[in-house]
């Protein structure tokens, strides 16, 4: 199951590289007057980039919650030993990127809402780095970035949660409520046709759209309401199975697609180190490889977790610069965070910059911590 995983997620991050790319050149093409009109054409109320930002990423983060959900019962993240290490390395390396932010924004109030912008690693795209070195990667190395990127990913829909809602509208949400109650009765009745929770998920989508809290928060409620994934033809294990190729192929790609094309027109050294891109790249690149290997190193020498023996210190933080890969969930904050388009190209450049030093910078130090 643990492979399976790994391979989907390290074949969807090559993808999303290609997609990347694409997106860029689209945007700095002749093209780029049809693509960024395409995005802001209007459907049913919610232009194309909302339906792909606040409707599609529901499904992501649906399966999000469904791995994370799946990882606490009974997979990695199922004891506390096994919590620990990978849980302080991603509070660290959530903490430290912020820090960093903030540091480089602090005279700026607009500025400081991206705050958690670096804070996020992208699994797709580090795991997909990671594959490249093949059989020399030990199995323990992919379970800690799993675990860490999982733990990432929980503490991520958190904040998103907590800081980026907008007013809240109580009916809305004491709908959604009431719907969740609803899928959680049916869950403890053991309903197990996949289909009552697939409508009744489409409309806890839009109560929580209509409630001032992020409509994709819906796909992690739902999965943590749905039946649990240890019960037979479980309707979650279904679900999840159905929806990871579509995720990993399809919806983050198109994810990609329509939120990295940034128009490189006029851009300059200036431009890049400007607060808002420098302290997002700077978050990512020096604040995740601090904090993830800086928390790790010291929670394993304060005997608050164990370093697997297949690990080496050289390895570990060739994977620590790999949680600087933003991307998936720190373009998507970046888009919650800033109203302003300047400021969202802005904070694009800055994952883009981050992701790509913490890459090639990764792929620099595996390349010696693996060769033997």
């Amino acid at each position: 199951m643990f492979e399976t995983f790994f391979k989907s997620e390290a074949a969807s991050g090559i993808l999303l590289l290609a997609v990347t790319i694409l997106a860029l050149l689209t945007a700095n093409s002749p093209l780029a007057p049809i693509y960024f009109d395409a995005l802001h054409a209007y459907l049913g109320g919610l232009s194309l980039l909302h339906w792909i930002n606040d409707g599609l990423m529901a499904l992501f983060f649906l399966l999000v919650g469904l791995e994370i959900r799946r990882e606490l019962s009974n997979g990695e993240l199922s004891t506390w030993p096994r919590r620990v290490l990978p849980g302080l390395a991603a509070l660290g390396g959530m903490a430290f990127p912020a820090l960093l932010y903030v540091g480089f924004n602090r005279g700026g109030e607009t500025a400081l809402h991206g705050w958690a912008i670096p804070t996020a690693t992208d699994i797709a795209f580090s795991l997909g780095v990671l594959a490249l070195f093949g059989s020399r990667v030990p199995l323990s190395l992919k379970v800690f970035l799993t675990a860490l990127a999982i733990i990432d990913d929980l503490l991520a829909v958190l904040i998103i949660a907590v800081f980026y809602g907008s007013g809240l509208a109580l009916p809305w949400l004491g709908a959604a409520a009431l719907l969740a109650a609803v899928i959680f009765g049916l869950s403890r009745a053991r309903v197990l046709p996949l289909w009552p929770y697939l409508l009744l998920g489409v409309a806890l989508w839009f109560c929580v759209l209509k409630s001032g809290i992020h409509a994709t928060l819906a796909g992690v409620i739902l999965a943590f309401v749905m039946p649990a994934q240890s019960l037979p033809s479980s309707p979650s294990v279904k679900l999840e199975h159905g929806l990871h190729k579509w995720v990993a192929f399809a919806i983050v790609p198109i994810f990609a697609f329509a939120n990295a094309g940034v128009s490189l027109v006029g851009l300059s050294a200036a431009t890049l180190v400007q607060p808002v891109p420098l302290g997002v790249a700077a978050g990512l690149f020096l604040g995740k490889q601090i904090g993830v290997f800086g928390v790790t190193f010291a929670a394993v020498k304060l005997g608050l977790g164990r370093l697997p023996p297949e690990i080496s210190w050289r390895a570990l933080y060739g994977v620590s610069l790999l949680c600087g890969i933003g991307f998936t969930i720190s373009l998507f904050i970046g888009v919650l965070a800033f109203r302003e388009p300047g400021l969202q190209d802005a904070a694009k450049l800055g994952v883009l910059a981050g992701s790509l030093l913490s890459g090639l910078m990764g792929l620099v130090v595996l390349r010696f911590a693996l060769r033997d």
